[in-house]
C-alpha cells in the first residue's frame, strides 16, 4: 500500500504533523498545492496541504487538526503506520513572483499553508514579512519554522497570551501605515479571518490572495462540492484553486456553505464515539 508514516510531532493540542514516505509526490509537489487521502477503504476524502516536502528522502509533511471523525482516526496512526490511499499533488500552485515584498497572513491551522509558501518566496528572491496569529499562545503552530525562513515574522494571539494581543488585521494595517511598501499579500486561515485581510488591503490597493477552504470530495472538478464565487463567476476551487483574488471571493457564501454539512459531520462524529466506548465496555482488559 505505501504511504508509510515515519515522523509524528504533536503540535498543539489536537493538532499532529505527519511526515509520510510518497515520492512521487515529493518530487512534484508545489507551494499552495495539496493532496487528498483516506484512512481506510471505507473513510471519506479529505484535502490536507502540502506543507513541506524533502525530494531526496521521498517525504511529504502534512499537518492537521482534529476536528472530525476521520482526521481523529487519522490522528490515532502512528510512526509504522500506513495511510490506505494518498492522491496528489492537487491545486494550482501559489504563483511566486521575484524580487517583491510580500507578507504571508495565516491564522491557526493555516500556518501550515504559510510555510511552504515562505520558502518559496524566498527562493525566488522575495523580502517575506510572516503575520502568524492563534487564539492563545499554546494553540500557536510552526513558529520556529516560518521564522527562520521569513525576514521578519509578527505573533498575534487574540488573548495577548504571547507576542501582539488583537488579530492578524491589526498587525497587518500597522505595517502599511507605517510605510511598508507591500507589492502582495496572501492569506490562509478561517474564512472570517481572510475575509477581513481582505477588506483591510482592499482600500491601498495592494494585490491579496487568498487560499480558500471549501468543501471538496474527489479533488479533479468533477463533484463540483468545491465550488466558490469568485467576480461572480462560479469556479472550482480544487482544480482552479486553491488560491483567488480575494478582493474578488464571495466569503459570506462560502461560510454558508461549509455550515451546511455540520449537522451530519456532528452525526457521524457521535456515533464514531458511541462506537468506541462500545468497543471499550465490551473489552474488560482495555486500559489495564
Amino acid at each position: 500500500m505505501g504511504n508509510k508514516i515515519v515522523y509524528v510531532k504533536e503540535l498543539a493540542p489536537l493538532t499532529k504533523l505527519f511526515e509520510i514516505e510518497v515520492a512521487h509526490i515529493a518530487e512534484r509537489g508545489k507551494a499552495g498545492q495539496f493532496i487528498i487521502l483516506r484512512v481506510n477503504d471505507e473513510g471519506e476524502r479529505i484535502p490536507l496541504t502540502i506543507a513541506n516536502r524533502n525530494p531526496a528522502k521521498g517525504t511529504i509533511t502534512l499537518v492537521f487538526q482534529e476536528v472530525g471523525k476521520t482526521t481523529e482516526m487519522l490522528g490515532l496512526l502512528d510512526v509504522g503506520d500506513e495511510i490506505h490511499d494518498l492522491a496528489g499533488p492537487l491545486g494550482k500552485a501559489t504563483e511566486i513572483p521575484s524580487g517583491k515584498t510580500v507578507v504571508c497572513v495565516g491564522g491557526g491551522i493555516g500556518n501550515a499553508v504559510v510555510w511552504p509558501q515562505v520558502q518559496a518566496l524566498k527562493a525566488a528572491g522575495n523580502k517575506v514579512i510572516a503575520i502568524l496569529g492563534a487564539r492563545t499562545k499554546e494553540l500557536l503552530i510552526l513558529e520556529e519554522e516560518i521564522t527562520a525562513l521569513a525576514d521578519v515574522t509578527i505573533i498575534t494571539t487574540d488573548d495577548g497570551s504571547y507576542g501582539r494581543k488583537g488579530m492578524v488585521t491589526h498587525a497587518l494595517v500597522d505595517l502599511i501605515e507605517e510605510g511598508e511598501k507591500i507589492d502582495e499579500v496572501i492569506t490562509i486561515g478561517p474564512v472570517v479571518m481572510m475575509k477581513f485581510v481582505c477588506k483591510a488591503t482592499e482600500p491601498y490597493g495592494i494585490p491579496t490572495q487568498a487560499s480558500l477552504n471549501p468543501l471538496m470530495v474527489d479533488g479533479t472538478g468533477m463533484c463540483g462540492a468545491c465550488r466558490v464565487t469568485v467576480d461572480g463567476k462560479t469556479r472550482f476551487a480544487c482544480v482552479e484553486g486553491p488560491e483567488f483574488n480575494g478582493h474578488l471571493v464571495d466569503f459570506d457564501e462560502l461560510i454558508t456553505r461549509l455550515a451546511y454539512y455540520q449537522p451530519e459531520e456532528k452525526s457521524s462524529l457521535e456515533a464514531y464515539h458511541r462506537c468506541h466506548m462500545d468497543e471499550t465496555t465490551d473489552n474488560p482488559e482495555h486500559g489495564e
